[in-house]
């Protein structure tokens, strides 16, 4: 198995979606808007979108102040099977 995809970079392009730069060049947007659906103590605060817009990165995983996160290998798989992600060249 090679490295643990980490997430390295991301932009917030509202409505639930975000364009995620992981370590080894590949990029893909990705659509949370499920999140917003869900229910429990940990995802209620995600009916709100400006909720989800208060993601950061914390050691390359996508986190929230309430300290949900979302695993970053289970992303890039989910991802890379969907046909999400392109592979960009790396920097020299």
């Amino acid at each position: 198995m090679g490295d643990i995809p980490k997430i390295r970079k991301i932009q917030r392009l509202g409505s639930y979606r975000l364009r995620l730069w992981f370590a080894g060049g590949a990029t893909g947007e990705w659509d949370f808007s499920d999140l917003a659906r869900e229910s429990g103590p940990m995802v209620t605060p995600f009916a709100s979108p400006a909720y989800f817009d208060r993601v950061f990165l914390e050691d390359g995983a996508l986190t929230w102040p309430n300290g949900f996160d979302w695993s970053p290998e289970a992303l890039y798989a989910d991802m890379a099977a969907a046909g999400a992600l392109t592979f960009e060249a790396q920097e020299a």
